[in-house]
């Protein structure tokens, strides 16, 4: 009898889904901001706890590209979005956020009961159930995990782009605005992959 109570607890354990959603390159200069969607059981966010999940940027790189096989692994579902540069500039950065966030929701197989989101801001568009958890990402698995996962797949364009975008030591500063990256604009000049708005306001352009 114990036995079948344990076993309806896994199953129900197994059955109730956390949706978490991050986004990661919303402060950057250069390049687009990503988004990605992980759904977890519960069973499965206890595990990868225990692995060491948590908020990306509290890992090293080396650590987060590690823990990326085990979430996509256990992940029952999850899906990744970006929004271009130039979208950002068109529409806003949070406007774009959003979009990389719809777009990441949108390759989910089913739409999510409930959605747990990184940060204060709501989803605009989703017109399901939202709850807007500010630290979300050092409190919730599924928030963590999808940190991890668009960390680790927005590098890793970053990475690939440094071929095409040489002279902005983009591998080294993944697009985000450091001195070494602002002096090397001023030096080369700006690419099509910067973001105009974002350098007007550093009176770069």
């Amino acid at each position: 009898m114990q036995e079948k109570k344990e076993e309806d607890l896994q199953q129900a354990l197994n059955k109730v889904f956390e949706v978490g959603i991050d986004e990661v390159g919303k402060g950057a200069i250069f390049g687009p901001v990503f988004a990605a969607a992980v759904v977890l059981t519960e069973k499965n966010k206890s595990i990868l706890k225990q692995f060491g999940v948590t908020d990306s940027k509290k890992l090293s790189s080396k650590r987060r590209k590690l823990l990326l096989p085990k979430i996509l692994l256990l992940s029952s579902d999850y899906g990744i979005g970006q929004s271009s540069a130039k979208e950002i500039d068109k529409l806003g950065i949070r406007v774009a956020t959003e979009l990389s966030m719809i777009r990441a929701l949108k390759k989910l197989k089913e739409k999510p009961s409930e959605l747990i989101i990184d940060g204060p801001l709501l989803l605009r568009p989703w017109d399901g159930m939202q709850k807007n958890i500010v630290s979300g990402d050092s409190k919730f698995i599924s928030i963590a995990s999808a940190s991890i996962v668009a960390k680790v797949y927005r590098d890793d364009l970053m990475e690939r782009l440094e071929k095409k975008y040489s002279g902005y030591m983009i591998f080294k500063n993944k697009g985000y605005g450091t001195r070494e990256h602002l002096s090397l604009i001023k030096k080369n000049g700006i690419n099509e992959l910067h973001r105009k708005s974002f350098l007007k306001k550093s009176n770069l352009i």
